[in-house]
């Protein structure tokens, strides 16, 4: 691997495109550390340590910890996420935008354009909220009387929405002119960065040194074991064979290969968790919007403890069956198997095919849906138990999101260096 990378470096278009990507990612990290204009910053940052429960904490290990230094990219990148995963979720109840997904690349540019607005709303949304919140008896933030505070409120939430703009425009940048999936890397960045602080808390945490370093040391190993499980699991899948009848076309036969349709143990990735996390944490979305305490003490509630464990694994399970539903379509499986001429061994065409990939996907959604929702959960029990940052800043989502951002970044850098004839990653 060490030795594509040098040969990666040694072509220059290959080079280029690293270190653009990792400019953008270094640009990301220093606009995590510049403030907000008008914050008083050492109020703001003790107030906040103090106050934030378990579902602030969460959000801002997503913002790679530009939220609890209020910087101009606290609102980080999941005003996008959730704006994506909207306009996916429309494409199968929105006819028109479903359209739009099969128009080819007039219709991704709606989907894109779209999407880009839908995000500058909710970053206004969320930005809003969170003034309203640190301006409440939670944080108890003051802003200085020598500007008119309707000025210093306009300007917070400008700074933010502006920075989530950004912030979409590097990682749209990243994904025309560098290596990888923009947002997808940003997130990696976010999470990434906290690890370093998170060893050295874990490191000093315990009274006796000695043994908070041998934790920690236990951690990481424990931690470096089941990455492979976790990549043997996301690369897993359930072949169906499926073979096509010879038939003539001209002068040629053709058909009669034999060929599989592959089905990923996991195949709706880290959505799921994604899902479950923004319902669970909606309510503190709702709470800062509102500043309603009972609202508060609900959300802190499921965000953390026995009721968070239960409602993340039962509904990362219903939302990986849900958008499965939603990204395989037997229907159109079996009519596009149907008119091209294939067919499942010992399966009849037409309406016992569906039947067949329908109950095929159940039974393979099922494991994986318990496969991510273990992943996710346990590692939030074990911090409950723990108090060890090192656990929560390798929590299952984490992992899973850094595991298969490295995968896919990978595989883009192997493909580049196929096209020069190189060895590459994968031997």
């Amino acid at each position: 691997m060490l030795s594509s990378l040098v040969e990666a470096f040694k072509v220059k278009e290959l080079r280029n495109k690293i270190l653009f990507t990792l400019a953008i990612l270094a640009l990301y990290r220093l606009g995590a550390y510049i403030p907000v204009p008008g914050i008083p910053f050492a109020e703001f940052a003790n107030a906040y340590q103090n106050a934030s429960g378990a579902a602030m904490t969460m959000i801002d290990i997503f913002s790679g910890g530009a939220l609890s230094h209020f910087s101009v990219f606290s609102l980080g990148i999941m005003p996008y996420i959730t704006a994506s995963i909207i306009m996916q979720l429309m494409q199968g109840v929105i006819p028109a935008v479903g359209r739009w997904a099969r128009e080819g690349e007039p219709g991704r540019k709606k989907i894109t354009q779209t999407t880009r607005w839908l995000t500058l709303a909710l970053g206004l949304i969320n930005a809003i909220g969170y003034l309203l919140l640190f301006q409440s008896s939670t944080y108890g933030v003051v802003f200085s009387s020598e500007v008119p505070h309707w000025l210093t409120s306009f300007i917070i939430v400008f700074s933010l929405v502006a920075g989530t703009a950004f912030i979409m425009w590097m990682g749209e940048l990243i994904t025309q002119r560098g290596i990888g999936n923009g947002m997808s890397l940003i997130i990696f960045t976010s999470i990434v960065s906290r690890v370093p602080s998170a060893i050295f808390s874990s490191g000093t945490s315990q009274g006796d040194t000695g043994m908070g370093i041998a934790i920690t040391i236990l951690i990481l190993v424990v931690v470096l074991l089941c990455i492979p499980a976790i990549i043997f699991v996301e690369r897993a899948q359930r072949r169906i064979p499926i073979t096509y009848a010879k038939r003539m076309q001209g002068r040629k036969m053709m058909g009669g290969q034999t060929t599989y349709l592959p089905l990923k143990v996991n195949a709706a990735g880290v959505i799921p968790i994604i899902f479950a996390s923004c319902l669970i944490y909606f309510p503190a979305q709702l709470a800062a919007l509102f500043n309603v305490k009972w609202l508060d003490t609900f959300a802190n509630a499921i965000s953390s403890g026995w009721l968070n464990w239960i409602l993340s694994f039962v509904l990362i399970v219903f939302f990986a069956y849900f958008y499965t539903s939603m990204i395989f379509h037997p229907e159109e499986m079996g009519d596009n198997l149907q008119k091209q001429g294939g067919f499942i061994p010992g399966i009849r065409p037409g309406s016992a095919t569906v039947r067949y990939i329908r109950n095929v996907i159940r039974r393979v959604t099922l494991p994986g849906g318990i496969y991510i929702a273990a992943v996710s959960v346990i590692p939030a029990i074990l911090f409950s138990f723990t108090g060890n940052q090192l656990i929560q800043a390798f929590g299952g989502t984490s992992i899973l999101i850094m595991i298969g951002v490295a995968l896919d970044t990978m595989t883009k850098i192997e493909a580049q260096l196929k096209n020069y004839n190189y060895d590459g990653f994968f031997k």
